[in-house]
């Protein structure tokens, strides 16, 4: 087939779970092998809270297709001119954050999404397709159906919308927020706050039932995180570059730091 498949969606459609590895200071094309060779299923690169660009973007989503681990990039907040830019080189998806209703998600959907579903333009072909001159409408319809569009829900009155906001033809994702989300509650960094949880699990069945898949983001703690996945949560978050390098090297330092 000509178009790389988006190994995150296919394994959410497996009824699987597609855990990220969080791309923030690792900015090398190597980071998709490592990220593979680790286990994790996609990149979540981040644009929103780094000073990365798009040229690092796209070529870090380039390097990542033929690995099979999908480059799905979170944009600045409404941020479609770039989100349309980057589906044009490399990534296989786009994370929209703090979205708020359903009205605004359809509009994020409209921007990624070709015609009749939205109003993205087709550009030359590109490394999803494998640079296949193909037909115009086979071209657009084979994008569109491995583009993952995620949409973060990052306050309590988001929440309370999130089933309208699954509903949305085109969204595929609906993906809590958990550090921003306790923070709009009053509760920052209390993530096993029973308020929290009773948030997250009503998240979860509003978005299942509108036949999407529930995501979380900002949950580092195995046991809690484990907890949560048992939950419903399919699409997670599963460490960023810069945590799992600090683990391995206060090791190697503590190892150090023992010796006579």
């Amino acid at each position: 087939m000509t178009v790389i498949i988006n190994q995150a969606k296919k394994r959410l459609q497996e009824g699987k779970i597609a855990a990220s590895f969080n791309v923030s200071r690792i900015t090398s094309v190597e980071v998709a092998g490592i990220a593979k060779s680790a286990g994790f299923h996609w990149l979540f690169i981040d644009l929103e809270h780094t000073a990365m660009d798009l040229e690092t973007a796209s070529q870090i989503s380039i390097a990542a297709l033929p690995v099979g681990v999908s480059p799905i990039v979170r944009v600045p907040e409404g941020d479609t001119k770039r989100a349309q830019r980057l589906l044009d080189n490399g990534a296989q998806g786009i994370v929209f954050p703090h979205v708020e209703s359903a009205e605004e998600a359809e509009r994020l959907v409209k921007a990624c999404r070709f015609p009749p579903a939205g109003h993205r333009s087709l550009t030359a072909p590109g490394a999803q397709l494998q640079y296949a001159a193909l037909e115009t409408r086979e071209a657009m319809d084979l994008l569109d159906q491995e583009t993952l569009i995620v949409v973060m829900v990052e306050t309590p009155e988001a929440a309370n919308k999130a089933g309208e906001i699954a509903s949305i033809q085109g969204v595929d994702v609906v993906l809590i927020g958990s550090n921003d989300m306790c923070a709009a509650m009053g509760k920052p960094g209390q993530l096993d706050d029973p308020e929290f949880a009773d948030l997250l699990g009503r998240v979860v069945d509003d978005v299942t039932a509108a036949g999407k898949w529930p995501g979380l983001g900002g949950v580092y703690q195995e046991e809690l995180l484990s907890r949560y996945m048992e939950r419903g949560i399919r699409f997670v978050l599963g460490g960023s570059d810069l945590s799992f390098m600090f683990v391995g090297a206060r090791k190697r330092g503590e190892f150090f730091a023992g010796l006579k």
